[in-house]
């Protein structure tokens, strides 16, 4: 991986260890030499990770749509700035720009991203590694009701095993930077149980 896609929050959560999350993953990005795609914001996580990761080197790219801009939260301070027209163009360009996805803490759209990059994934349309930072146990309900997706019978331990998980920065990068696709995946040809 040479440059990471990072779904996070436009809010900062209630927990100071998010923030510090962001910080460690900038920390990380600039001591293994990759660069940072994110959604282009300048508040929340998004704000922090991209400061901690331009102090320290690391190039980072934002894509943002031009209505989200415009209300001034784009950041203006970048090593390149996408502005697009929708979110789709959005979501389409940070998956064309990186080599892997990993989701910090953060709301809605962070979920919908991750959600979207991880089917993408199960249903082969990239080989790209999809990281799920858990900082604090934040993540700890929806991992549960993955978990609980392949109890059911809707989610293949296979494609349950593409989100790759964990509590600490540098251990996750090492998981994704090691996984590979399983070779003959063929989700579309096949029923979902």
């Amino acid at each position: 991986m040479r440059t990471l896609c990072v779904y996070c929050g436009a809010a900062a959560g209630v927990r100071p260890a998010y923030g510090e999350a962001a910080v460690a993953l900038a920390e990380a990005l600039a001591e293994r030499g990759m660069g940072l795609v994110y959604g282009g914001g300048s508040v929340g996580i998004m704000g922090i990770l991209a400061d901690a990761a331009l102090a320290r080197g690391v190039p980072v790219t934002g894509v943002i749509p031009r209505h989200l801009h415009d209300l001034e939260v784009g950041h203006n301070g970048l090593t390149a700035m996408h502005i697009v027209g929708t979110m789709h163009e959005r979501k389409a360009l940070l998956a064309q720009l990186s080599d892997g996805f990993l989701t910090l803490p953060g709301g809605l759209g962070s979920m919908e991203e991750l959600f979207e990059a991880y089917t993408w994934g199960q249903l082969g349309l990239h080989p790209k590694p999809v990281g799920l930072l858990n900082v604090a146990g934040y993540y700890d309900p929806l991992l549960a009701f993955l978990d609980h997706t392949v109890a059911e019978g809707f989610v293949r331990p296979l494609h349950r095993g593409f989100l790759l998980s964990g509590a600490e920065v540098n251990p996750l990068l090492e998981a994704m930077a090691a996984w590979v696709a399983p070779p003959g995946v063929r989700w579309l040809d096949e029923p979902d149980r």
